[in-house]
């Protein structure tokens, strides 16, 4: 469901798989997958959290790539 012009809630199944194909990464422009713990970046490794709903794509509130 989008809820206005700048926010989505993810929680709608559907637009949880189609959104993350629309974007990518902030930081390296990677493919972004949607995962049970966030917002996944195939490319850097960077996890970004999803938040009531909406996914936070911003490089500072990401999890750093595992190593």
């Amino acid at each position: 469901m989008v809820k206005d012009a700048y926010t989505v809630d993810m929680t709608d199944e559907r637009l949880s798989r189609e959104v993350p194909a629309l974007v990518v990464c902030p930081v390296c422009h990677g493919q972004l997958r949607a995962q049970a713990d966030g917002i996944l970046c195939a490319a850097c490794g960077r996890l970004y959290p999803v938040e009531d709903g909406i996914p936070v794509l911003l490089a500072d509130r990401a999890r750093p790539p595992q190593e």
